[in-house]
């Protein structure tokens, strides 16, 4: 195809400072909020290519929104960068790879925004581990004027068609009592440590009642300070997830009264609070989906599996306010375990730069599907309006 011939020409003149970009960040990995090497390099090349580029985007320090624009009116393309680091393991999750392929396909688009009009967007969204930019964008209504939001994620071996992701929401639990020698007089002690045992025994016993997609998992992130000493302060840490945002505000519901119970069962007071961001679920624009696929297609990638909807990322609350996907593309020839050093190698491999280009090709070709053809955009935001009625 002419169009595939064209996007590897322009590749190919690109790709060492996609590789560059990618390797650096990878060797300068950065926790959410901190990724000041990361955003500062990823706002050098949008700039180096022509990008206009706004600085602490919405007050994040680390957050940045590139554009491109034509001077014919057009659809509004936004691709969706991420690039913080997991502790002690780096880039376990292949951010520096996925904001590379996110920068990559606002770059090549460029040329198809000036022959039909329109814009493309890249925006920088830092902490999705944790604290999710895209949660504060959302909020502040920066989606709400984008026709279409798209990113691709590095998986293991395969292409993967969005999906959903899970909503989840982050609780901490501080249980609070009253200290006391634990063998000379225990009696005048309130154990918060027992309240949190309580918790987790809460929690176990209702696991019965709970559907097949709802996931809660914690750990005490403080027990007490010494064996002789009866515990004054004790704090949990849990996600809670469900597959809808409504279901998982339930099921969170019924968390917080385990919390509850274990405090009036133990004597101790209760702070709950949200330790990280709360994500909404992803909702999936099946017909952009769809497009996307098709541009998988027409580069020979066949057999092109649904996203496992298994995590949760700030990608969900984009969804709520503009037409989304996301996707995933291979970085490496097995299946590869999340959130190791393994998937963290792979992200600079071969075969993740071979992921990469055919990821970047499908982002280009979608967006370019949609400045193109009118009835195509008309098509999304029908179902994207119709999707809408049915959230909280």
């Amino acid at each position: 195809m002419e169009i595939l011939k064209n996007l590897e020409e322009k590749f190919n003149l690109i790709f060492e400072d996609l590789k560059n970009l990618n390797e650096y960040i990878y060797a300068n990995p950065e926790l959410g909020r901190k990724e000041f090497k990361a955003c500062k390099a990823h706002k050098d090349i949008l700039k180096k290519y022509g990008f206009e580029v706004e600085d602490n985007y919405i007050g994040i320090e680390t957050a940045y929104l590139a554009k491109y624009s034509s001077k014919k009116f057009g659809p509004k393309i936004g691709y969706l960068a991420e690039y913080d680091a997991l502790p002690e393991i780096g880039h376990g999750c292949g951010h520096n790879i996925l904001g590379t392929t996110s920068i990559g396909a606002g770059i090549l688009l460029k040329e198809f925004v000036d022959e039909f009009g329109g814009e493309v967007l890249v925006y920088g969204t830092p902490a999705e581990e944790t604290f999710g930019a895209k949660v504060d964008m959302a909020d502040a209504g920066c989606f709400d004027s984008l026709d279409v939001a798209m990113l691709s994620h590095p998986t293991g071996k395969n292409h993967e068609r969005s999906s959903t992701t899970q909503a989840m929401e982050a609780l901490q639990f501080t249980f609070k009592g009253k200290t006391a020698h634990a063998a000379g007089d225990p009696y005048n002690g309130i154990n918060a440590l027992d309240a949190v045992i309580q918790l987790f025994n809460s929690i176990n016993a209702l696991r019965q009642q709970i559907k097949d997609t709802s996931r809660i998992h914690g750990i005490i992130s403080n027990g007490g300070q010494a064996a002789n000493i009866i515990p004054d302060l004790a704090v949990a840490n849990f996600y809670v997830r469900e597959a809808t945002t409504k279901e998982m505000l339930k099921l969170s519901e019924k968390v917080k009264n385990c919390a509850k119970g274990a405090a009036l069962a133990t004597g101790t007071t209760l702070e709950v609070e949200n330790y990280e961001y709360t994500f909404k679920h992803l909702v999936t624009n099946e017909k952009l989906s769809e497009i996307y696929t098709k541009n998988l297609e027409v580069q020979g990638i066949k057999n092109i599996p649904l996203a496992s909807p298994t995590g949760s990322s700030d990608c969900g609350d984009v969804s709520h306010h503009c037409p989304t996907i996301h996707t995933y593309f291979p970085i490496s020839e097995d299946e590869l375990i999340g959130h190791s050093i393994e998937f963290a190698k792979s992200s600079i491999s071969k075969k993740a730069y071979e992921g990469m280009k055919e990821a970047i090709f499908a982002l280009v070709m979608t967006g370019k599907n949609i400045l193109e053809d009118k009835s195509l955009l008309e098509e999304i935001k029908k179902e994207f309006n119709e999707m809408k009625k049915t959230l909280i």
